[in-house]
């Protein structure tokens, strides 16, 4: 057998094997069509709603001359809750204002818990340390005592529960 020979049987073999494949997906088509022609078809109103829905322009233009009414714009009024205002212990008052110059006696604050230093003070009567903290005090230091420790933002009560808070601690 020459090389040619072996070629040409090699050649046909893979035609071959190839037209009875495609022979076969032509079966199998026609057969799947046959079993799925009834369930969707063009004419079928399910098909053309479908169609309908997927070209429906998004918008519609009008000519000039052409009037369309608008609906008109509804406007929802949201009542806003009002704000919980919670007012702050004397430690919290303390913590946030009145603890970085009377934890170091800056200005010759006097630092709570040092009772020498609030002795003098508290002799005055609570209602002068009371005044001192809310309209703030000038005195003799180099440094002012600022109204409401310059939290202008706490009520007058925050400020002598912060008093009431040093002096305790101080005494």
């Amino acid at each position: 057998m020459s090389r040619d020979q072996k070629f040409f049987d090699m050649y046909s073999l893979v035609i071959g094997v190839l037209v009875v494949f495609t022979i076969f997906i032509l079966v199998l088509a026609m057969e799947m069509s046959e079993r799925t022609q009834g369930v969707f078809t063009r004419e079928t109103d399910e098909y053309k709603a479908a169609v309908a829905e997927r070209i429906r322009p998004v918008g519609q233009v009008y000519l000039p001359g052409e009037e369309q009414a608008a609906e008109a714009p509804v406007v929802e009024v949201v009542a806003e809750p009002e704000p919980v205002v919670t007012a702050m212990t004397g430690p919290q008052v303390y913590n946030t204002a009145c603890l970085a110059c009377h934890s170091t006696g800056v200005g010759g604050s006097p630092v709570v818990g040092e009772t020498a230093q609030w002795t003098d003070r508290i002799a005055q009567g609570i209602d002068v340390l009371y005044d001192h903290a809310i309209n703030g005090f000038d005195g003799d230091a180099a440094t002012p005592m600022l109204p409401k420790g310059g939290r202008m933002d706490l009520s007058d009560q925050e400020v002598r529960d912060a008093v009431d808070y040093m002096v305790a601690e101080s005494s």
